[in-house]
């Protein structure tokens, strides 16, 4: 997998202490926007990462009809989202 680390924009569930990911958008170079819905969560966990509270979530999606697994962070702190690896 290859480390983006991009912004992204998020519809979440928040449910109880952590929010689950549904779909996110995604701008690509060429200023096109790509809907991408989260099909299965593998699993989550929290670190810290340069101090920040993260949580770290694997996911599947089926993306232009490829199973393809990557990974999103949700920054506590500041409630922002990003593509963390594809």
């Amino acid at each position: 997998m290859k480390v983006m680390m991009k912004p992204i924009e998020m519809i979440a569930w928040f449910k109880d202490e952590y929010p689950i990911p549904l779909r996110y958008k995604i701008t690509s170079e060429d200023d096109t926007n790509t809907v991408i819905k989260v099909d299965k969560i593998l699993f989550k966990e929290e670190e810290k990462y340069a101090g920040n509270r993260m949580i770290l979530y694997r996911c599947q999606s089926n993306i232009n009809n490829i199973q393809r697994v990557f990974e999103l962070k949700y920054e506590i702190n500041t409630c922002k989202w990003f593509l963390y690896k594809i």
